[in-house]
């Protein structure tokens, strides 16, 4: 036997053993994961491979993209006019074997307008009133959280579901009691837009601060009172006025009564007879 024959089984085996395939297995990757982008916004996506020599890749999409730069491994683009939901798709072909990676791509409209109404503005203790937010043209909705705040306390939160379409405006309202402390603070709105699940930041907007002005009851209480002694004063000043005026008239008419009699008597005396 040859001794060439002996080594050829043993040098097969290791062969089998330390290079099970002519090719290793690759990856296909996506920077960013997930992509949040505004309406008819652009961002920038690169598709990348593990493989060493990959014989074609790129990016699969129906949107407006433009190829920024490249290397052996790597491709950079940018999407543009994005206006809905869509998923991209980064693929290589390594060895005759072709991979891809979707992208998740979310469209956000900021809440630009945050309004707050108090209904109604002027309140007495005790009563109630209504704190209503609206916030216009935000989505998606399910990432929209609206906070009413009294001062820097948060009196209410609000969530929303996914609806479609999106309304134009939604609403958070609260009910409350106002206290005599409510004029002290502004009550105010904020909208927060939490994108990090889709890839994308936080965005806050809030509103103009409003105030709620407070009567309290207890002023009511003393100006009613001082409102009555005022008026028992005034009546018991025109009594007085009255009385005095009617007993002075009592006193002088009884007084000219005696000084008529007085005369009569005295007329009557001048003609009587003389005696002889």
């Amino acid at each position: 036997m040859s001794p060439f024959g002996c080594w050829s089984l043993p040098m097969t085996l290791l062969t089998l053993l330390c290079c099970p395939g002519s090719e290793k297995a690759f990856e296909v990757y996506t920077q960013p994961e997930k992509l949040a982008v505004e309406t008819m916004g652009s961002q920038k996506v690169n598709c990348s491979t593990s493989c060493p020599q990959p014989k074609m890749g790129g990016l699969e999409t129906m949107l407006t993209k433009t190829l920024l730069d490249q290397q052996l491994q790597w491709k950079l683009y940018l999407i543009s006019n994005v206006s809905e939901d869509t998923v991209l798709y980064c693929h290589f072909n390594c060895s005759g074997e072709q991979k891809m990676k979707g992208l998740p791509v979310s469209v956000y409209k900021l809440p630009k307008k945050v309004s707050l109404k108090l209904q109604p503005t002027w309140v007495t203790v005790g009563k109630s009133f209504t704190i209503e937010c609206s916030v216009l043209g935000v989505e998606p909705l399910e990432n929209l959280t609206i906070f009413l705040f009294h001062g820097k306390e948060a009196l209410h939160n609000q969530t929303f579901g996914r609806t479609t379409p999106a309304p134009q405006e939604v609403m958070a309202t609260l009910n409350s009691t106002a206290h005599r402390d409510d004029s002290l603070h502004n009550f105010s709105c904020q909208a927060q837009l939490d994108l990090r699940s889709r890839g994308g930041d936080i965005f806050y907007n809030i509103s103009e601060p409003q105030v709620l002005e407070i009567h309290e009851p207890m002023q009511d209480s003393w100006m009613v009172i001082i409102i009555t002694v005022v008026l028992i004063l005034l009546f018991l000043f025109v009594t007085s006025i009255l009385f005095c005026f009617a007993f002075s008239q009592h006193w002088y008419k009884n007084r000219t009564g005696n000084y008529g009699v007085r005369a009569a008597w005295r007329r009557l005396q001048a003609f009587r007879p003389q005696p002889a």
